[in-house]
């Protein structure tokens, strides 16, 4: 997303900027994805180990935060002086809902309070879509535990709401790491999708919209530790951006 300034996990970083690599994809538009039911189960050598669907009702001001306590770790309210996911992050009808006001941000991990932090390798996916937010974004990632910007970092799906969700898979070269080989879906944040991430260690990572690969990428695959979350900025217009599942999945090889 775009913003004069830029928002990542502890570390100030940014993305969309000079220097991306992007990929062509077909010129068809992608259709918007059949309502789906969270996956249960393994797929192939990916082991579930997490998944997320928000069935209780928690509603704003922290209440959110402790009826979720073993699947989101959020940022501290005011970290940064922007995020605030107790204030702004419910659950409702089955969804996260992330509200938007242009004021505060919000973030946070996905995941159990000891099992979020050490992933290395698996396969991530979310379904959401947003309404309104226009100059506002998401990114959702795969950062580094160490929060060394040059162990690796995935993001998808990140844009703007107004523009389509793509992926980036940023340089590990130190000093070089806001280059990013990048992948548009041609997709709308407005209809639901499911996105998905497929990554195995020093090997590859697959990129995948409502289960179809849209890229894989070779190089600069991370090895080490990483935690799967997402961000939202303080800044355009006010709208909500809705999650209506999360899963998560350990590499098994």
């Amino acid at each position: 997303m775009r913003q004069q300034t830029s928002i990542r996990a502890v570390l100030a970083v940014t993305v969309l900027a000079a220097g991306l690599v992007i990929a062509p994809l077909g010129s068809a538009p992608v259709a918007q994805a059949a309502a789906t039911a969270a996956p249960r189960g393994n797929v192939g050598k990916f082991q579930q180990q997490f998944v997320e669907e928000f069935k209780t009702t928690a509603n704003w001001g922290g209440k959110f935060a402790k009826t979720y306590a073993g699947s989101w770790q959020p940022y501290p309210d005011g970290m940064s002086n922007m995020y605030w996911s107790g204030k702004q992050i419910r659950s409702l009808n089955g969804h996260m809902d992330v509200y938007l006001d242009g004021k505060h941000g919000a973030a946070g991990t996905f995941g159990t309070p000891t099992g979020a932090w050490d992933h290395k390798g698996g396969k991530f996916s979310v379904r959401a879509k947003a309404t309104g937010g226009v100059g506002n974004g998401a990114a959702f990632m795969l950062w580094p535990t160490s929060n060394v910007w040059s162990d690796g970092e995935i993001d998808y799906p990140e844009s703007n709401f107004e523009d389509s969700p793509m992926s980036h898979q940023h340089s590990m070269q130190p000093g070089n790491e806001v280059m990013a080989t990048s992948q548009t879906t041609r997709a709308s944040w407005r209809d639901w999708h499911v996105y998905s991430i497929e990554w195995i260690p020093g090997k590859s990572v697959r990129y995948l919209l409502d289960g179809k690969v849209i890229s894989t990428v070779t190089w600069d695959v991370p090895t080490s530790a990483h935690r799967y979350m997402f961000q939202v900025g303080n800044w355009g217009a006010k709208g909500h951006l809705y999650i209506d599942w999360v899963s998560t999945y350990k590499y098994t090889g």
